[in-house]
């Protein structure tokens, strides 16, 4: 395939970079210094207007919650009570509603220059069995890399839970269903396309016995493990009165305190929890929007990275500041977390390095999340020509602190997703009036 040197750009999230980068066949070849030309015959694509970064990396999301954004009956409640107000209405979604719900999320997602996307999806009413194979089609569609969670709940409010019956599903066919997805749809490879983890939604909402068997399929599979944990003081006090334990001891004494498992939230974990989750190689996923809007705490990420934990960032579902714009949520982690550390242990550069490699590394996927030889070129272009940017004198710097919201242009292992601020295809005003409609029906 023919080599494209993105040429002379006005700044680039790497070292001795200047001059731009050139990739071919999905990977990155060259880093061309200032001044510089390529070594290699190269189509030239002037990047002059823009500033280039790693392809953002969202490791925490339900896209199936963007029908319910802003929905009256859940706005300024806790996670408990949101859920309580929002399990009756998610129980109605059809497979067509699923299908545009998920085209908005990633849409929002790719505009935001976000190229690899997770979906953490563990509501099964029966109209929606085949959630995740509608899930991975439109991200073959769009062009976005993803990696698939097949998540699950099987302890309804009857049992002792906290979802309705009518979302759960049986043991057995959770476990059947994880192994059919994982053989249609996980491809092992690097630089895939595609691939499955799986993920029991929460220790409130999944038995023991199938968080264990979880872990064991995932064991056998090779696949990496999910869950939210510790993110709300209710959670902790469910799991002491439920099991007389802590959320982390319960995770452990369920085989999932290893390197291939990443948490979402993680905000109630001690000290020596941090320790603890360190030494076993687990990663977490902070998700400062949505802890804010529910009102739950914040992630301990400076602690957690001095303990040697990586971290990574998602944007969470409607939760999630009701978004899904991934430079918004990077904007929101600098800040809370500065507010928290202070200004000299948290700069801009940390809340992208957040988004990019340490949210490849809770995702398993060494390839992706940095702009060297070698990696995927998956990469979003910004330009500064808009209102909030004039007078901005550090263009990397300006991304994050005046609050970039949409790419230019955004390229997916060798192809153009997002070309002058729109997605090829997409009718976009079309999505928008049958996102309406869907959400307009759950809401009646």
């Amino acid at each position: 395939m023919t080599a494209l040197w993105l040429a002379d750009p006005l700044a680039i999230a790497a070292d001795d970079a200047g001059g731009g980068v050139v990739v071919q066949a999905g990977r990155i070849v060259e880093l061309v210094p200032a001044g510089g030309r390529p070594g290699i015959e190269a189509l030239r694509f002037d990047a002059s207007g823009h500033v280039i970064i790693p392809g953002l990396i969202n490791t925490h999301h339900h896209f199936y919650q963007t029908l319910t954004r802003a929905f009256p009956a859940a706005i300024d409640r806790e996670l408990f009570g949101w859920l309580r107000a929002l399990y009756p209405v998610w129980a109605r979604i059809t497979p067509a509603a699923l299908d545009t719900a998920v085209q908005v999320a990633m849409a929002e997602l790719l505009l935001s220059g976000c190229t690899t996307t997770t979906d953490h999806h563990y509501l099964f009413p029966a109209a929606l069995g085949e959630a995740i194979d509608i899930t991975a089609h439109a991200a073959a569609r769009l062009g976005i890399r993803a990696v698939l969670t097949r998540g699950s709940m099987n302890l309804s409010h009857k049992d002792g839970g906290l979802p309705p019956d009518g979302v759960v599903q049986d043991a057995d066919t959770i476990l059947a269903d994880c192994e059919r997805v994982v053989a249609r749809f996980h491809d092992p490879a690097p630089g895939a396309m595609m691939q499955i983890a799986l993920a029991p939604c929460s220790p409130f909402s999944v038995t023991t016995q199938l968080m264990r068997d979880t872990a064991a399929l995932a064991a056998a599979r090779g696949l990496r493990l999910h869950t939210h944990l510790a993110e709300t003081a209710d959670e902790q006090a469910w799991c002491l009165a439920t099991h007389g334990l802590r959320p982390l001891d319960y995770l452990e004494e369920c085989g999932w305190l290893h390197d291939g498992t990443w948490l979402a939230h993680g905000i109630h974990f001690d000290d020596g929890e941090i320790a603890r989750l360190a030494r076993a190689g687990v990663c977490v996923t902070h998700c400062p929007c949505s802890n804010q809007i529910l009102g739950s705490g914040t992630c301990r990420v400076c602690e957690m990275e001095a303990a040697g934990m990586r971290v990574g960032l998602g944007v969470d579902g409607s939760a999630s500041n009701d978004g899904s714009n991934m430079m918004q949520e990077l904007r929101a982690a600098m800040l809370v977390q500065r507010a928290r550390s202070g200004v000299t242990r948290v700069g801009h550069m940390d809340a992208l390095r957040w988004a990019t490699q340490g949210s490849a590394a809770c995702i398993g996927r060494p390839e992706l999340g940095a702009i060297r030889p070698g990696m995927a070129a998956d990469l979003a272009l910004f330009r500064l020509d808009e209102l909030r940017f004039a007078g901005a004198g550090d263009p990397l710097a300006a991304l994050v602190l005046c609050g970039a919201h949409r790419a230019d242009r955004v390229r997916v292992n060798g192809r153009w997703v997002v070309e002058d601020g729109a997605i090829p295809g997409l009718d976009l005003a079309a999505l928008i009036a049958r996102q309406n409609a869907h959400a307009a029906a759950l809401a009646g």
